[in-house]
């Protein structure tokens, strides 16, 4: 991607539909202006990824890839760019968006798909090695199984620049209702008070299957403990007798 831009000196006023920008590296820095419309259109068909043969009038042309990228919040149109200067035939590393292809089978069958990592950290051999994408094929995936980085196929020459056992792309199981939620968390309170000896398996299967509320079972459960009690205080009485 060609951009032409003019040479710009600290404080310069802006010509009319120009934005400020910058690049550099480690040894050189140079300010420029763009046609914001130009720059804009470019962006959005290469993103971060894409190479910037960049011409500034009167001096040499140089590649670059876009840095940063400060946006306007209220219109959302660029206002200034950092460009980051770089050398053919040398490694780079960037971040190269992630997308899926298919629909998993997990998803078919309620899970969801989230993907952990939207930009995977790559060294390209040189800056017109980077790939635009990675594209990770999911159709066979089922719920529960996931995709590391190790496992997306690379470009020949590009290495990953994160750990092969970082999770990129999982499927996990259906999201609970509050209705279910809140039915899961009250079996989990009446195993408890049965495990306690405070419901009976009785009155937790009543509550389980709504015929009785937590409270009422309980509330049923305090006579019954004190008759029980009482009982045998009667029979300890009888004994002693």
């Amino acid at each position: 991607m060609e951009l032409n831009a003019k040479p710009r000196k600290s404080q310069e006023k802006l010509a009319e539909g120009m934005i400020p920008a910058v690049a550099y590296n480690k040894e050189h820095n140079v300010s420029f202006t763009l046609d914001r419309k130009t720059f804009d259109r470019a962006f959005r068909q290469t993103s971060t990824t894409g190479l910037y043969d960049i011409t500034v009038e009167g001096q040499e042309t140089f590649p670059a890839l876009v840095k940063t990228v400060q946006m306007d919040k209220r219109r959302r149109v660029p206002i200034h760019v950092d460009f980051y200067m770089v050398t053919y035939g040398e490694a780079i590393e960037v971040s190269v968006p992630v997308h899926t292809k298919g629909k998993s089978q997990g998803e078919i069958m309620g899970g969801l798909l989230d993907i952990v990592i939207h930009n995977l950290a790559i060294i390209a051999p040189g800056p017109r090695r980077i790939p635009q994408e990675l594209v990770v094929d999911v159709s066979k995936l089922q719920i529960g199984d996931h995709v590391t980085a190790g496992q997306i196929t690379l470009p020949e020459g590009v290495k990953l620049a994160v750990d092969a056992d970082q999770v990129v792309v999982s499927v996990l199981p259906p999201r609970m209702t509050a209705e279910e939620a809140e039915a899961e968390t009250q079996a989990a309170q009446v195993a408890g008070l049965v495990a306690s000896g405070e419901l009976t398996e009785e009155a937790a299967a009543a509550v389980l299957e709504g015929e009785a509320t937590l409270e009422e079972a309980k509330a049923d459960a305090v006579p019954a403990a004190n008759e029980d009690a009482a009982t045998e205080d009667t029979s300890s009485e009888e004994e002693q007798s």
